[in-house]
């Protein structure tokens, strides 16, 4: 019986290996000459070597799957990149510090995007006024002659400039047109462009690093050249009653850097911790971020921060991917007199506002504790200070007091009611209100160092 038992066994075995493809691909053939010998043997190692790769590979994907559900999954919504920064600043400050410098370009570029809206704005064509930057039609007619061949003279000295902006967005960021707005798709390793090397930008091509090495060193220098005439033209009365005459508060708008010439122009300049969350970079695509955090309460645990572009034409594409997080963290600036660039009929934190309603309503994200952060307190007080109401730009506002308190409490209940009446299951509200978020975001994850 046993002996019966053993022979099915061999049987079984002999089967097994008869029908292996690996084996039979590599099994020593009748009359096989030395070369051809020599030839299996070399595939039968490559395969060997190819089997082992995809064994490691499977158990890194393993390892890096235990791992992402161990950490904290967290996905942004807003402005999202720059919330990313935030969380670099409060958790990996050290780490952190390496890309403090390809932050320099970013901010001398948004200052020149100012500088360009500015001149824009005062060669506006459909004023009731004439231009400022507009030639008069004869010597002497223009009520303000001296000022208009000051602003021109300045214009011409800055286009120098504002072309060099044109060049270096189109070889960092391959972007342009009207807005001239940086724009960093995901996934295009932006920051290796901008000077900062990791393992994964070892292998770039060193032609064109030097080349943009060379546009951003012209930058530097082109922009401390500038710096008096654009400083000069900011802090000139007539801009200043031309603006006024416009209703247009340029401090309002993201990016701004105008009031910070002498500094940011500068050679030496190095950004500030307040500069580079005041930076502007929009996102263009979903990018995940992996942190691991270097402050004590915290130190070690890891952070997957999922950053969303946020635009209205891709959030149905995105946020059925998400339903893994942990928790959402949604950004709304109480900057209520600002429409959305991409749609400018609509009133960005009314769009805001639907996004929200998008979020609290969605099944998959259900699970989800939903952080929300009234950002910019220090914009929304400053534009009521100045007299704009409210209720021009949100009828439904009414007559209520156009006075940060009132104000505040009025979005936050709109935010409150749906967040309470869409969410398919029950859970709290958190809300901050904010001018910057760093230490909240310490706060909020336990960590008061």
């Amino acid at each position: 019986m046993v002996a019966i038992f053993k022979s099915k066994q061999k049987q079984r075995a002999s089967m097994e290996l008869s029908e292996n493809p690996f084996i039979v691909a590599f099994k020593v053939p009748a009359n096989e000459t030395e070369e051809e010998r020599v030839h299996r043997a070399r595939a039968f190692q490559d395969a060997q070597r190819v089997s082992r790769q995809i064994d490691e590979n499977l158990q890194e994907t393993k390892r890096n799957l235990d791992r992402r559900k161990r950490a904290i999954r967290i996905l942004l919504l807003g402005m999202s990149l720059i919330v990313s920064v935030y969380f670099q600043l409060a958790f990996t400050p050290h780490q952190f510090q390496k890309e403090r410098d390809l932050w320099k370009t970013i901010i001398q570029l948004n200052l020149i995007s100012s500088v360009r809206t500015l001149l824009n704005i005062l060669n506006d064509v459909d004023s009731n006024v004439q231009s400022l930057l507009t030639p008069p039609r004869t010597p002497g007619s223009h009520p303000n002659s001296s000022y208009s061949n000051k602003l021109r003279r300045i214009h011409l000295g800055l286009s120098p400039l504002l072309s060099l902006e044109n060049d270096l967005n189109r070889m960092f960021f391959a972007t342009g047109g009207p807005s001239h707005e940086i724009c960093v798709p995901a996934g295009s390793r932006w920051k290796s462009k901008l000077g900062f090397r990791d393992s994964a930008s070892v292998h770039q091509d060193l032609k064109l690093t030097n080349a943009q090495n060379a546009i951003k060193s012209n930058l530097i220098q082109l922009l401390e050249a500038s710096k008096d005439d654009i400083d000069s033209l900011w802090r000139d009365a007539d801009v200043q009653r031309a603006l006024g005459e416009r209703e247009v508060d340029l401090r309002d708008t993201p990016g701004f850097f105008l009031d910070d010439v002498e500094r940011i122009a500068s050679a030496s300049y190095c950004p500030t911790d307040s500069d580079i969350v005041r930076a502007r970079v929009r996102t263009d695509g979903v990018e995940e971020h992996h942190l691991v955090a270097e402050s004590s309460k915290l130190k070690g645990n890891e952070f997957f921060i999922t950053d969303v572009s946020g635009a209205r034409s891709s959030r149905h594409s995105w946020i059925p991917f998400f339903d893994d997080s942990h928790a959402i963290l949604f950004l709304a600036p109480l900057v209520f007199n600002q429409m959305l660039e991409e749609d400018p009929r609509v009133n960005r934190l009314e769009d805001s506002l639907l996004l929200w309603k998008e979020i609290c309503s969605n099944v998959l994200l259900a699970n989800c504790n939903i952080i929300i952060f009234f950002n910019k307190m220090d914009i929304l007080r400053r534009i009521l200070e100045s007299g704009v109401e409210v209720r021009k730009f949100v009828p439904s506002y009414g007559n209520a007091p156009n006075e940060v308190e009132s104000v505040t409490k009025y979005f936050k209940d709109r935010f409150k009611t749906y967040h309470k009446k869409l969410s398919p299951k029950p859970r709290s509200f958190i809300s901050h209100e904010t001018s910057a978020i760093v230490s909240r975001l310490k706060d909020l994850l336990g960590d008061k160092r």
